[in-house]
């Protein structure tokens, strides 16, 4: 079918899908809203075509869990990227995208948990699904939320019962493979009480001339006395626009955790974010946005106070190099019945030349007077004698520069299990 956007297209998706008509009618009123919403008046300049993405892509008509059914360009690509071997070694569960649709899928764990397509999940679990769906992110909040209402397709639903905890992290890879694809995956993680789960994501995409468009939500909930940890990697290619929605909601003495790296894209809007609802609940942010040539990353996250007695942390570094742009976008407020609460908030910027540049955009708000917060951002910028210093010992500028950026990253790279740490070092030296 042509994939021009409007209403036909989206009723062929839903059908396609055998969805229920609730669901049709929830991806309507999403595009509608898309149409009216205008793009963020804040942040980097967002110059899309909408006529000219492909919209939905599918190379395989189901999921397997046996990479020796997957399609031999596809199992490829993702040996290729080193996500089978990561399965085989240290995951309990992994979950692969390739271009619109969920290609393989594997829970590996024998725990009674959840773990599936958010399809498959609608089909399967209709119930549970509606009681988390659209629930946390509504899908009129912006442009690329009700873009992505009217679309989504693929990504992860996991529910972990009460009290169980996972002995390994569970994963799922984004993969786009075409020239001007729309990503739109929608993902809900539901950790209940005293359970505990550590999720890891990656995200790659093949190189072309024209712009493709990821634009995911993500809605997870960390029940009591339960915690979640999120980690990130994305490495889209220069010719992606990242513009995704991450939002965490946390019960009483819950812990929520975002290890996000920001590494690719041409452009990135990303602000993953925790509501303390519960008292005592924290939530931390650990993020590195890294812009290059071409890039414009604008990154940071949220925190909202609602509990008493709880507590977030937001580190932030940004390293902006040949003219990228590298910003720290981001809020917290501690609202009048969150008693007794604290926040810090830390931005550091790296600046590796004279033509690049990186700047912080805070919005920091305490409604009541027994609650702190605190905010420091410091600015270093590579200078000539301490690359001259490095390079009398025998190092190569290039070399050079990338001890200094490991050493400014590495309270970031300690976090992340220890494959992606190595990836992670991969990508800077490229």
């Amino acid at each position: 079918m042509k994939q021009e956007l409007n209403k036909d297209f989206i009723i062929w998706l839903s059908h396609k899908k055998g969805e229920d008509a609730k669901m049709l009618d929830f991806r309507l009123k999403s595009f509608e809203a898309f149409q009216k919403l205008e793009n963020p008046h804040f942040g980097p300049k967002l110059d899309l075509d909408f006529t000219k993405i492909n919209y939905y892509k599918s190379d395989m008509d189901k999921v397997t869990d046996k990479w020796e059914n997957v399609n031999t360009d596809i199992k490829n690509t993702f040996a290729s990227l080193g996500v089978i071997s990561a399965e085989e070694n240290y995951l309990d569960g992994v979950s692969n995208q390739y271009e619109s649709e969920v290609v393989y899928h594997k829970n590996k764990t024998s725990k009674d948990i959840i773990f599936m397509s958010t399809d498959e999940a609608l089909k399967k679990y209709p119930e549970l699904f509606y009681k988390y769906f659209n629930n946390l992110v509504k899908y009129d909040e912006n442009k690329y939320t009700a873009l992505n209402g009217a679309l989504w397709s693929g990504g992860s639903f996991i529910y972990i019962p009460p009290h169980t905890t996972l002995d390994r992290p569970l994963q799922s890879y984004f993969r786009i493979n075409s020239e001007s694809l729309g990503q739109f995956e929608r993902t809900i993680i539901i950790v209940d009480d005293y359970s505990n789960l550590e999720y890891i994501e990656g995200c790659t995409a093949t190189s072309y001339s024209t712009s493709s468009l990821h634009a995911g939500v993500v809605e997870i909930y960390v029940g009591k006395h339960a915690s979640c940890r999120y980690s990130t990697i994305q490495n889209w290619s220069t010719d992606v626009y990242n513009l995704v929605t991450k939002r965490a909601i946390v019960d009483d003495d819950g812990r929520m955790e975002w290890i996000d790296g920001n590494i690719g894209s041409s452009v990135t809007m990303k602000y993953p974010s925790c509501i303390l609802k519960g008292d005592n609940s924290r939530g931390n942010s650990l993020s590195i946005a890294y812009a290059k040539k071409g890039q414009s990353l604008d990154a940071g996250a949220k925190m909202i106070h609602l509990g008493k007695n709880t507590k977030s942390n937001i580190i932030s570094k940004s390293i902006a190099e040949n003219g990228g742009v590298s910003n720290y976008r981001g809020m917290v407020k501690i609202t009048k019945n969150s008693l007794g609460s604290e926040a810090k908030v830390k931005c550091d910027t790296l600046i590796l030349d004279n033509i690049s540049c990186s700047n912080t955009y805070p919005t920091n708000v305490v409604e009541n007077d027994t609650s702190t917060l605190e905010h420091e951002a410091t600015i270093s910028k590579v200078s000539e004698e301490k690359l001259h210093y490095l390079m009398s010992k025998g190092l190569t500028e290039d070399r050079a520069k990338e001890l200094l950026v490991m050493g400014f990253i590495a309270d970031f790279k300690k976090e992340l299990p220890m494959e992606y740490a190595v990836e992670l070092n991969r990508l800077i030296k490229d």
